[in-house]
């Protein structure tokens, strides 16, 4: 098993990191974060100029045709900043849950549409008091002349103030089957978003009232089946994720390894202090952790190996590990950890936006032990 990346992918990576430090210096990011969108049309028709938005989409369907390794590669790198915007909600999630659920129709009139940055999408999946899971799906749409309609609210959408359409989630039978899922224009009347305080990412509260959606737009053509869906991108989707989570630990890493080489108390740099160290070896720990969880499970999948336990086990591990790194950061900075300016707080805010996001820690464990079958 070799994990190292290969020329083209060092390009790449380099590529990505030449573009990230030219169009989002700090500064610029703590603009975009003050933001609703957390992105600009103008970045994100560059990133879709560069081919960002479609990485892992077939080029028959205007994407780039690339492995999911090159695409953890250039999240990796994004996740340094962390810079914000749907590049993962639409380019990555969205774009491979038509992909997988779409007809034939479906998949070639949306995804160039995705691939080109003029289709935005968002998944709205979650109701309000439900964990993750099938059971997060509750909201049953009505019926008038033939078309579905929507009424509700759905929870913690990343990246909605943005998305001009949203992948909803319905509930349409029974169990984890009785779930379907419908592309929603976010401009029609009734669909309202406002964004949540304290995450970042944009992550958003979706409400419906009285939206009427044709039946054309429900992905597939059964009305059932939706989590299953789901869950067969999320076993792409998910390892991309954590590699954007990667890149956060290595940023608050590098941050706090310079800045105890920097700061000086009592006559000596703080790096020299045995509690210092330990701080920052046990930051190192789960940044390796889950750059491997992460890498091992990107290359079962690109190599057409079983990966669902090493996907689950990817983001139980990752998720806990961005977290936890981000708060040794902390202990090492101190302090100045904490001013808005210095650009530490916003990887901590990322790593408690992303904790939970599609599953936490403790479902992907669950889903881990039934994958190796205890």
């Amino acid at each position: 098993m070799d994990l190292s990346l290969n020329q083209a992918q060092e390009m790449l990576k380099s590529t990505a990191q030449d573009f990230i430090q030219r169009e989002y210096p700090k500064e610029k990011l703590l603009e975009l974060e003050r933001t609703d969108t957390g992105c600009t049309h103008e970045l994100w028709e560059r990133a879709a100029g560069l081919g960002w938005l479609g990485m892992p989409v077939p080029t028959e369907y205007g994407g780039e045709g690339l492995s999911l390794t090159d695409t953890a590669v250039l999240f990796q790198e994004l996740g340094r900043g962390p810079v914000v915007g749907p590049h993962f909600s639409s380019g990555v999630l969205g774009s491979l849950l038509l992909l997988e659920g779409g007809t034939e129709a479906q998949k070639r009139e949306w995804l160039p549409q995705v691939c080109r940055g003029s289709m935005v999408l968002g998944a709205a999946i979650s109701d309000p008091d439900r964990s993750w899971g099938p059971g997060a799906v509750q909201m049953t749409p009505g019926q008038r002349n033939g078309d579905y309609v929507l009424n509700g609210t759905k929870l913690f959408v990343q990246d909605a103030a943005m998305a001009t359409h949203l992948v909803c989630g319905v509930r349409t039978g029974q169990g984890e089957d009785g779930v379907g899922l419908l592309l929603v224009d976010a401009s029609l009347p009734g669909v309202a978003v406002r964004n949540l305080p304290g995450f970042l990412g944009q992550s958003a509260e979706v409400t419906f009232d009285n939206v009427a959606v044709s039946r054309d737009k429900l992905l597939g053509e059964a009305t059932e089946g939706g989590w299953g869906m789901l869950e067969a991108t999320l076993q792409k989707a998910l390892p991309v994720m954590c590699a954007y989570q990667v890149g956060g630990c290595e940023a608050v890493f590098e941050m706090s390894v310079a800045y105890s080489r920097t700061r000086v108390q009592f006559g000596t740099p703080v790096g020299r202090f045995q509690r210092v160290q330990d701080h920052i070896i046990n930051l190192v720990n789960h940044l390796d952790a889950a750059r491997w969880t992460t890498y091992e499970a990107l290359w079962k999948l690109d190599s057409g190996r079983p990966a669902r336990d090493a996907v689950h086990l990817a983001k139980a591990v990752t998720a806990e590990g961005h977290y936890q790194a981000c708060n040794y950061a902390h202990e090492v900075h101190a302090g100045v950890g904490s001013m808005i300016e210095y650009g530490l707080a916003m990887h901590t805010k990322m790593s408690r936006t992303l904790y939970s996001y599609l599953g936490d820690p403790k479902y992907h464990r669950r889903q881990l032990a039934d994958a190796i079958g205890l």
